[in-house]
């Protein structure tokens, strides 16, 4: 489709990222944050971005702690992580790696640096369940950065196909629920892209570095743009004029209630007790 006949979805608003820590003290930007912004980007729950190259913001790492009711999606651009959970599972992510788990019923994990200077820089996604498959078993998969597909563009943008499709490019993650779309693109300086998103599907863009305009508005850098649901639309449209390297996320919504307490999101205040209740007795996981 030529790129004058393509119809852009729009920002519909922005969410500044804020400053917050989590873990045993790491400093991170939380990027989609508030019951809100949950609400209107269904399927995603959450988005924190860390980067630093000061270790005292990141060595204390994330020891164990649970999930339940979701998936969580780590994906790392620089810096080492090793990842260890309940159910037996351990690996080390490192730059382009990815690591998809679906927390389930129930799941004990850490993820703490393997290194002790230099940059650590990636982001964690947070994906909600359906009410079917929140009690479902504990699954993890670690991907390797040569695991995950690219696509080179005729502008010669780098698009990593973490989840879904572009372009006939088939993503290393297809997930039947939520049907995610997950891609870090790289604009070079002057290129333009024209990316197809599905129709019925909630979606953003973080840009985090560069300059960007979508849909012929600029983007403040680590700001996270909402986009509108225009059932016209073809997808969204970006511009960079001296480079851009952004997240584009899209995903089926679930319309189900959302109760979340910390590290566990149900549909039902009593879920969220019996999960409490759980964690205090051990048996969670």
């Amino acid at each position: 489709m030529s790129p004058s006949a393509f119809i852009s979805r729009q920002i519909e608003f922005t969410l500044a990222g804020q400053a917050a820590s989590d873990g045993a003290g790491v400093r991170l930007l939380r990027i989609l944050h508030g019951a809100a912004a949950q609400r209107r980007l269904d399927p995603f729950l959450m988005l924190d971005e860390f980067r630093s190259d000061q270790p005292g913001d990141y060595l204390a790492g994330f020891p164990e702690h649970p999930h339940r009711g979701f998936q969580t999606v780590t994906y790392m651009l620089a810096g080492r992580m090793r990842h260890r959970d309940s159910v037996g599972n351990e690996g080390v992510l490192g730059p382009g790696a990815v690591q998809w788990m679906n927390a389930g019923r129930g799941i004990l994990h850490s993820e703490m640096p393997e290194q002790q200077d230099g940059l650590m820089h990636g982001f964690q996604l947070w994906i909600n369940l359906p009410a079917a498959r929140k009690l479902s078993a504990p699954t993890y998969r670690d991907l390797p950065a040569e695991a995950i597909p690219e696509l080179r563009t005729q502008a010669g943008s780098l698009i990593r196909v973490i989840a879904g499709g572009v372009d006939g490019v088939e993503g290393a993650i297809q997930e039947a629920d939520t049907e995610p779309c997950y891609w870090d693109v790289h604009l070079p300086a002057g290129a333009s892209e024209c990316l197809a998103l599905p129709a019925g599907h909630h979606a953003a863009v973080y840009l985090y570095d560069g300059a960007l305009s979508v849909a012929d508005q600029a983007l403040p850098v680590r700001t996270l743009a909402v986009l509108t649901q225009n059932p016209a639309s073809h997808g969204v449209q970006l511009h960079s004029a001296s480079g851009a390297r952004l997240l584009v996320l899209a995903g089926q919504p679930l319309n189900q209630p959302i109760a979340q307490w910390g590290p566990f999101v149900m549909n039902t205040r009593d879920e969220i007790e019996q999960a409490i209740a759980e964690m205090r007795a051990g048996t969670l996981a």
